[in-house]
Parts: structure tokens; C-alpha cells; sequence
């Protein structure tokens, strides 16, 4: 019973061994086959769709219109009216901030304004004063005059003496000199009454700038709207003046139409044009795509800080695009409270639609690859004159083999792109695998269909007879 237990396991084990022998020669066998038929490669053939040239870029929602209300007056806020997030209208009282040092400049400007007009007033007293002088000195003139031109004849007559002559004569000839000098006291005031007219008129604007400073302390909304950022607290000090900016005390917004701002790189932005669709995705909301539309797109560079920076072509370039958001395609998530979804500063992605070309004859993107330019291959004919470095390719499968062919390309999407020139319709191209096409495949390489695509390409064939 032993002997034929041990007969028994000894003709397992050399079945198992003749079984595996027979599977290792097969497999042999099949790696040899394989080898022989070549690089194993995935086939499709060439499909026309429409592809949708797509710029892919990230940033931030904001409002389209924001205001920043910074205080053009010093001092301390002495009231504060709303809070972060009340909504607003346009004239509505926002804060208060202590009046009492412009209403003593106020106040000082009055009584300059009173001082500047009390001169001028004496100013012109002082005019009527001359005037009235010198119509005294021309009266007293035409007098002496008369008993000149009386002395004259007299002393002719011999009746009087020459003495009392030049008397007569130098009286005149003082009043005359009198006259002149009113004159001059008269130009003298009138001088006066335009210097005090400017000091009038420069301390009634001094006094129209205190008012305004005063009035400023008073801060009301210029536009309505929602509280969107409050920067202050009541009996904070704030710094400011009338031709300078100052401390930012809150802003404003129109929540109502909001706008992404995303930075597009120099090599996209030339792709971008006003009113290109949009779709947005918004970190806060998954699996959910708005719609926008291009509204702006920058001149410069928004990240040019200076003029070293501006000549460093090291760092990426970008521009600001903004893309307002459609309301229609949230209108979903606007109900009750939640008047307002998205709220300023938060993230999200969008791609822009810069080009669409239906029926465009198209192939995955990984089929397309690179080749140094050979200046011997005969089959560059379309070479230009400014020869490039490298051209694209594609590789044409034919029965066991592959035929390489140059292409032009035209827009592409995130799978496929667009063939202008090189292949037709019935051409059937290599797509994978990727490190095949890129290294591997050369023209006129052997290669196989792998094993599902096979199948695949049989079933279509039976199907279409």
C-alpha cells in the first residue's frame, strides 16, 4: 500500500513538471512571436469633431463695482452707523468723525473773511476821503485863478503891486501841486481796494476749504450697495487730506454683478478677445459650472514691479482678465437670505473659450509628436524658407508597418487637435502607446495591434460588410 502511494505521487509530480515546461515553452513561444511582429501600438482612425480651443486659468471673484471710502479729514470717529454687510443707499450717513477742530477753523475763517471785508470798507472810506479832498483843492483852485487872471490885469493897470502879484501866483501854483497829490492819494486807494478784495476773496476761500473739511467729517455713502469690508471701529483715529488719499475706512460693493479676475500668461493672452465665452468653476461650489463672458483684458503686465523687474525675462508674465459672471447660470442659488452667493475673494478656476471649428478633422494629442528637421529627407517638401529645429509628425498605420507623416496642426482642446494638412479622413494613426510615438516609432517600423484593439478593428470590418 506504501509502494503504491509513493508510485502514485511520484507521477504527480513528474505531470506538474511536464505542465510547466509546456507553459514556459509557450510562453516562450508567444514572447518570440510578439518580438518578432514588433512595437505593439493602439490604431484609431482619423474622426472629425469639434474642438474647442480652450484657455485654462485661476483667480478670485470680486465685485464688478467696488467703492473704497478713505477719510479726507483727520481725527477720531466719534460714530459709526453700519457693519459689515448692511446693505446701503447712495446718501446714506455711514460715520461721524470729531467736528470740533474744523468747526474753530470754521469759525476762525469767518472772522477773517469779516476782517478782509472791514478793511476793504475803509479802503474805499479812505477813496471818498481823497475824492472829496480833491474836489476841495479844484474849487479852491478855480478861485485863485480867477483873482490871478484879475491880479494880472490890475498890475498892468498899475494898481497893484508886484508883490501881491506872485501871491496870487504862487497860491495857485500850490493848489495845483495840492491837486496833484489827491490825485495820487486817489490811486493810492483804489490800489487799496483791489488788495483788499484779494484778501477777501482769499480768505472767503480759505474759509469755503474749512467748510469743506468740516462737511468731510460727515462720511455718507456714494453709492448703494453692501457693507463688503469695514476697516474701522468707533474711536479709532483716521488720517487724511484733501489731495491725498487716507486710512481706508470701508467699501462698498454691487454684489449683484459679480466678476472673476484670473492672471492669463503672455503666451495665452494674445488667444483672449472681448466677449470670449466662459466657464467658471468656484471652489465653494462642487461639480458646478457657471457661465461668463470677457469684459477686460489688461495692456500690462500685472506683475511688473519696477524697471529691474520689467527687464527680467526670467519670471512668468501675466495679464488681468476679468470675466463677469452670468447671473442666469446661478440664479439656482439665489433664495431667501442668500441673496448674494459668492462673496469677494474667493477662489476659482475658469477656461475661455478663444476658438471653436466644427467638423475639424481631428486626432488625440498624444498621437502627435515631435522629429528633428533632417535636411536629406526627401519628404520635407513643404519645408519653408526659415527652416525650424523640429517638426510634427504622426504615424500612419499600414497593415504591419507605420509610415511616418508630417501634419499641421490648427486649435486643440484638452484630448484632440486640429489637422490642417497631412492626413484624410480614412487614414488610420497611431495613439498609443505615448512612449512608443515619441521614441520608438520610426518610418517604416514593424508593429502589432494590441490584442483588444484587435478584436476591436475585426468587429468594426464584419460589421460594415
Amino acid at each position: 500500500m506504501a509502494k503504491k502511494k509513493k508510485k502514485r505521487r511520484l507521477l504527480w509530480i513528474i505531470l506538474i513538471l511536464l505542465l510547466l515546461v509546456i507553459l514556459l515553452g509557450w510562453v516562450a513561444m508567444n514572447k518570440g512571436k510578439n518580438k518578432n511582429k514588433g512595437i505593439e501600438v493602439e490604431v484609431e482612425q482619423v474622426d472629425k469633431k469639434t474642438i474647442k480651443e480652450t484657455v485654462s486659468a485661476s483667480g478670485r471673484i470680486f465685485p464688478e463695482k467696488e467703492v473704497k471710502i478713505s477719510s479726507d479729514v483727520s481725527g477720531e470717529i466719534i460714530e459709526l452707523y453700519v457693519m459689515e454687510g448692511d446693505s446701503v443707499k447712495a446718501g446714506q450717513l455711514l460715520a461721524k468723525i470729531d467736528p470740533e477742530t474744523y468747526v474753530s477753523a470754521v469759525q476762525r475763517g469767518e472772522a477773517m473773511v469779516s476782517g478782509a471785508k472791514s478793511q476793504m470798507a475803509m479802503s474805499k472810506s479812505q477813496k471818498e476821503a481823497n475824492l472829496a479832498q480833491k474836489e476841495q483843492i479844484q474849487s479852491q483852485l478855480k478861485n485863485a485863478q480867477r483873482i490871478l487872471d484879475r491880479n494880472k490885469k490890475l498890475k498892468e493897470e498899475g494898481i497893484i503891486s508886484d508883490a501881491d502879484y506872485e501871491n496870487a501866483l504862487a497860491t495857485v501854483e500850490n493848489l495845483e501841486a495840492n491837486l496833484r497829490a489827491s490825485d495820487a492819494n486817489i490811486r493810492s486807494a483804489e490800489q487799496s481796494i483791489k488788495s483788499s478784495e484779494f484778501n477777501v476773496e482769499s480768505s472767503e476761500a480759505s474759509l469755503k476749504e474749512m467748510k469743506t473739511s468740516l462737511s468731510r467729517t460727515v462720511i455718507k455713502a456714494p453709492v448703494s450697495g453692501i457693507v463688503s469690508s469695514l476697516s474701522v471701529e468707533q474711536g479709532e483715529r483716521v488720517v487724511g487730506t484733501i489731495q491725498m488719499t487716507g486710512t481706508e475706512m470701508m467699501r462698498i460693493a454691487n454684489l449683484n454683478t459679480m466678476e472673476v479676475q484670473v492672471d492669463v500668461s503672455e503666451n495665452d493672452i494674445i488667444r483672449v478677445e472681448l466677449g470670449d465665452e466662459v466657464d467658471i468653476e468656484v471652489d465653494a461650489y462642487l461639480d458646478k459650472i457657471f457661465k461668463g463672458s470677457v469684459t477686460e483684458i489688461a495692456n500690462s503686465a500685472s506683475n511688473l514691479g519696477g524697471a529691474t523687474a520689467a527687464l527680467n525675462t526670467d519670471q512668468v508674465t501675466n495679464f488681468i482678465v476679468k470675466i463677469r459672471m452670468d447671473q442666469n447660470s446661478y440664479s439656482d442659488l439665489v433664495s431667501g437670505e442668500a441673496k448674494y452667493p459668492f462673496r469677494p475673494g474667493m477662489s476659482a478656476s475658469v477656461d475661455i473659450y478663444t476658438a471653436e471649428m466644427k467638423d475639424a478633422l481631428s486626432i488625440p494629442i498624444q498621437s502627435v509628436t515631435a522629429r528633428e528637421n533632417d535636411n536629406d529627407d526627401e519628404s520635407e517638401s513643404n519645408k519653408s524658407d526659415d527652416e525650424q529645429e523640429f517638426r510634427e509628425v504622426v504615424f500612419v498605420y499600414e497593415a504591419d508597418t507605420v509610415r511616418m507623416v508630417d501634419v499641421k496642426t490648427g486649435i486643440q482642446d484638452d484630448e484632440f487637435i486640429q489637422v490642417t494638412d497631412g492626413l484624410t479622413a480614412d487614414s488610420e494613426i497611431v495613439i498609443a502607446p505615448y512612449s512608443a510615438i515619441a521614441n520608438k516609432l520610426k518610418d517604416g517600423s514593424k508593429v502589432y495591434l494590441k490584442e483588444d484593439k484587435k478584436k476591436d478593428s475585426k468587429k468594426e470590418v464584419a460589421e460594415n460588410n
